[in-house]
């Protein structure tokens, strides 16, 4: 029984590790199974490199027909598991044709990788960037190792970012202007606005701002949309009169949100919006939703905006 057991545990144990993993800062990923594990973040345009240890099992030798390192950025739809779009692949040779007999490393460098998209996971669709090794062998089986990383990209602040006023109205009874200070929000970001009550014929028990998050995936009948709120706010509990106004201040930052993703690589994009929502006292909902913008500004930004507020 042992001798069958034995069979099936891999000959070798490889390690993959990054050169400046310690002083590189950490970040959460949530695994397939469910498990949240720390991996090293990087960003697009940045070198990665480390070493490949491969270690043989209580002193057997591995005979391999060759070792390679991929760097790889995939899209997995979860309609279609397992099948993975590669938009980043890249390939270097380790070694050649041979037998190991002791622990072996490696050195490995990607210079410059661009890293056009965002690591997301998303409810029907995940993005994510892995450093694979494969040892080939023949009849054997080859021996994969897989290094998750995860990849944030930043953007500069909105040379233009214009406030959002909009209006609800149903006729004769009811009369809503509101105002949002801007329309392109960082992920820590304060949204600000302002809600006036022109007219209002009918009763109104409450009304909440909602954060909704809109991911679609796929095209034509392919297509899957999921939308999630992550954010309800009480904005009022009672019935406004005439000429009232009452203020917004919603803080973004306990939530988790990623920038607005358009189309990424003709495969799937996520969407941000502010809804509005009033309950009158028949438990009746009147909607009123608008597109914001997302991005992600980097940390020192985040503070110097925060400290000049």
């Amino acid at each position: 029984m042992n001798y069958i057991i034995g069979a099936f545990k891999p000959a070798c144990n490889i390690s993959i590790t990054f050169s400046d993993g310690k002083s590189r800062k950490p970040v959460p990923l949530k695994k397939e199974n469910g498990q949240t594990v720390m991996v090293p973040l990087f960003h697009s345009q940045e070198n990665i490199v480390g070493k490949i240890s491969v270690e043989p099992v209580s002193g057997k030798k591995v005979e391999h027909n060759g070792i390679k390192v991929e760097l790889l950025g995939q899209i997995e739809m979860y309609f279609d598991r397992g099948n993975f779009y590669d938009f980043t692949s890249l390939v270097r040779e380790l070694d050649v044709p041979g037998e190991i007999y002791e622990r072996k490393t490696y050195p490995f460098e990607f210079s410059t990788v661009e890293m056009p998209y965002e690591t997301y996971n998303g409810v029907n669709v995940r993005l994510r960037y892995i450093l694979k090794v494969t040892i080939t062998r023949g009849y054997a089986g080859s021996i994969v190792e897989c290094q998750d990383f995860v990849v944030r990209n930043y953007s500069p602040p909105p040379s233009i970012n214009n406030s959002i006023k909009m209006e609800v109205g149903i006729e004769d009874c009811l009369h809503i202007e509101f105002e949002y200070n801007k329309s392109k929000y960082h992920l820590k970001d304060v949204i600000i606005g302002k809600i006036y009550f022109l007219l209002v014929r009918i009763k109104i028990k409450n009304m909440d701002l909602e954060i909704r998050r809109r991911e679609s995936t796929g095209s034509g009948a392919n297509t899957h949309v999921e939308t999630e709120t992550l954010a309800k706010f009480e904005l009022m509990d009672g019935a406004p009169v005439r000429g009232e106004s009452i203020p917004i201040r919603l803080f973004l930052s306990p939530y988790e949100l990623t920038p607005t993703y358009r189309n990424i690589n003709n495969k799937f994009s996520v969407k941000y919006y502010l809804n509005l929502v009033l309950v009158d006292e028949e438990d009746r909902r009147y909607f009123k939703q608008q597109e914001i913008t997302m991005f992600r500004l980097a940390e020192t930004s985040v503070i110097n905006q925060a400290v000049g507020a």
